[in-house]
């Protein structure tokens, strides 16, 4: 469980980086954005630290490393949902704002749903695999 676990992380983490590289390229909190810097770059880093982590205990194989990696997780995933919470009226308001005329449009708003969709579905069954193997459930 633990190398499907190393497996969803990566595929979570590859759908941020897409986010993160399109958040930055249209201008990011210079480009009126909605989502906090701290918030952005705080769920990021502890996200690579926690991926780190998770690769260590893979490596080791010792029990304060998945768990390590899970406390790490919790606060990346309360990080996620606030940027969740505040993409939401973004995506929400975009046909209105292409109706209107906008120019002046948050860099988040060019996420493409599908990233966002299956980063939080990966992100989620990946606290739920670092969990059960933290927990000794699934092992062989």
């Amino acid at each position: 469980m633990d190398i499907a676990a190393l497996i969803t992380w990566v595929i979570t983490a590859l759908g941020g980086f897409y986010m993160l590289g399109t958040w930055m390229s249209r201008g990011g909190a210079r480009g009126g954005s909605r989502l906090p810097v701290p918030v952005v770059f705080g769920h990021f880093a502890l996200a690579a630290i926690g991926l780190v982590v998770w690769i260590v205990y893979v490596v080791a194989d010792k029990d304060a490393l998945a768990w390590t990696a899970f406390g790490l997780l919790v606060p990346v995933a309360l990080l996620g949902f606030a940027m969740l919470a505040r993409w939401l009226p973004v995506y929400r308001a975009r046909a209105a704002e292409a109706a209107a005329g906008e120019q002046s449009q948050p860099a988040e708003r060019y996420f493409p749903v599908p990233v966002v969709v299956g980063h939080g579905l990966f992100a989620v069954v990946t606290v739920v695999l670092v969990l059960l193997t933290a927990l000794g459930i699934g092992d062989s």
